[in-house]
């Protein structure tokens, strides 16, 4: 079962801001806007946002651009140091690729009750990864609202 934490709002907030950033990057290119960023301690290791589209791979979620930029900077598959700072809240997919790097800690700022990993299962996660949920939770979903609200016009 994950662990929920008591969070440092300011870092917390500091950090998704430039999460949001990075989905405000996917939005301009038209892809879902979710962004997200890897810290360890106060350094940002990787960022990324959804490429879905672009690269026209299902795959190129924005979680999975971060985590893959962080190992690359870390030299190493495993972030238990570390911190997953995501708009959204991560899908299946993702969130076993959160599970193998045996990432620390994951905060998220929407959840997402269609496809995110705790609608399936929160034993997704790393028994030891720490999960914050809300931060910033309002303009992340009003990113994702807005984006759907183009779509269907």
């Amino acid at each position: 079962m994950e662990k929920k934490s008591v969070f440092d709002a300011s870092k917390d907030e500091k950090y998704m801001r430039m999460a949001i950033v990075e989905a405000e990057q996917a939005l301009a290119k038209r892809e879902v806007p979710i962004g997200a960023v890897v810290v360890a301690g106060d350094r940002v290791i990787g960022r990324g946002h959804n490429l879905v589209e672009t690269l026209m791979d299902a795959t190129a979620h924005a979680e999975m651009q971060a985590l893959t930029a962080a190992m690359s900077t870390l030299g190493g598959k495993y972030l238990t140091e570390c911190t997953l700072y995501v708009t959204v809240e991560p899908c299946v997919m993702c969130g076993g690729a959160l599970a193998w790097s045996q990432i620390g800690r994951v905060v998220y700022g929407t959840a997402d009750p269609k496809r995110g990993y705790s609608t399936f299962s929160e034993r997704i996660m790393h028994p030891k990864t720490e999960v914050t949920v809300g931060v910033l939770g309002d303009e992340c979903e009003a990113l994702m609202t807005r984006f759907f609200a183009e779509l269907r016009k």
